[in-house]
């Protein structure tokens, strides 16, 4: 396995083959991976509004250990995952540009390869200290960080799909 840290807040671009790369290994016949692009609109309570870039900001140190929480969560829930990344940028991004990369790998397509992937979204979007702050033309709005922070394993699994 790749010697890179697998759980990383970065100011540097992102790869999903690098991401990828992290949870390589022989011994896993699949890696599923998820990237959360910057979109250039966002809907709000009047309609749609334009994106110009966003900013995000972390508290990198208690990120990262949420991150590999996660992780640590996926690999109770689904023992035959082999591997998990997750990778936060932060700083200004722009429309198109990933702002998170996933990648989990397993031995087979059907153990869990998926349904981890999706569980590492939500988890992260409801617990780990991550804000962003969204600009346009109309000016600027911050948008909370973590939603749910006591949210348990169970929990998540109800979650609206």
């Amino acid at each position: 396995m790749s010697e890179r840290k697998r759980f990383e807040i970065t100011t540097s671009s992102l790869s999903l083959d690098d991401v990828a790369a992290r949870v390589s290994d022989a011994r896993f016949g699949a890696i599923t991976t998820f990237a959360g692009i910057v979109r250039g609109e966002t809907a709000t309570e009047a309609g749609q509004r334009g994106t110009d870039f966003l900013v995000y900001e972390a508290y990198a140190e208690m990120a990262e250990t949420m991150m590999a929480q996660i992780g640590d969560e996926i690999q109770a829930k689904w023992p035959k995952v082999g591997a998990v990344s997750i990778l936060h940028r932060i700083g200004r991004l722009e429309v198109g540009e990933p702002s998170v990369l996933i990648a989990v790998a397993t031995p087979h397509r059907g153990d869990g390869c998926f349904e981890a992937c999706r569980y590492a979204i939500e988890r992260l979007k409801a617990v780990v200290p991550i804000w962003k702050q969204e600009n346009s033309t109309d000016g600027q709005s911050w948008i909370e960080g973590p939603r749910q922070p006591d949210l348990s394993l169970d929990e998540t699994e109800r979650q609206p799909k």
